[in-house]
């Protein structure tokens, strides 16, 4: 992607934060997820979720923004692992979406770059994220960027909507 940057994300960031957010999930979720819910999804609502993340980060994390043309296509957010079956010395790739006109263009693999290098930063030897098993397309793209499946799933419940996921994990190299 040409003129593609990754900075740390500002609180000014979380509308787009947010819009993006909301214009992935409502793309990369229908059909795995009800469309009741995904039409009742709002940026609004996001960004207020978004300006508190970004305001009061919790210790270890960080948001990060990709940029075309001064312009944000994406985010991640990284931290320490949440599970309690792993250690300090694994961390988590909370979150990461493109817009979707955006997909395949590299602003993925550079938010990750940036994501997993922060995280190395922390002294984390591993990294595990949570998927929608039922998002095949999603969890290709993480194989290719070298996560392996781990086995673990959990269910999550967002209201009434079910969240089936599973586990992939990656090693981290030193330099990342």
């Amino acid at each position: 992607m040409a003129n593609l940057t990754v900075r740390t994300a500002l609180v000014a960031d979380a509308a787009e934060i947010a819009r993006i957010h909301v214009a992935t999930w409502q793309r990369a979720y229908r059909g795995q997820l009800p469309d009741a819910f995904l039409d009742s999804m709002r940026a609004e609502q996001r960004r207020k979720q978004w300006e508190m993340t970004l305001s009061y980060p919790a210790e270890g994390t960080r948001t990060f923004v990709a940029e075309l043309e001064s312009a944000v296509v994406g985010f991640c957010l990284v931290g320490r692992c949440r599970d309690d079956d792993l250690g300090p010395a694994v961390g988590e790739l909370l979150a990461i979406y493109v817009l979707p006109e955006c997909w395949g263009q590299g602003a993925g693999r550079a938010l990750m770059g940036a994501g997993l290098a922060h995280l190395s930063g922390l002294g984390c030897e591993r990294a595990v994220l949570w998927v929608l098993a039922s998002n095949t397309r999603t969890r290709a793209w993480y194989q290719r960027q070298g996560w392996q499946l781990e086995g673990k799933s959990k269910v999550d419940r967002i209201g009434v909507v079910e969240l089936k996921e599973i586990r992939y994990q990656r090693e981290l190299a030193p330099s990342e």
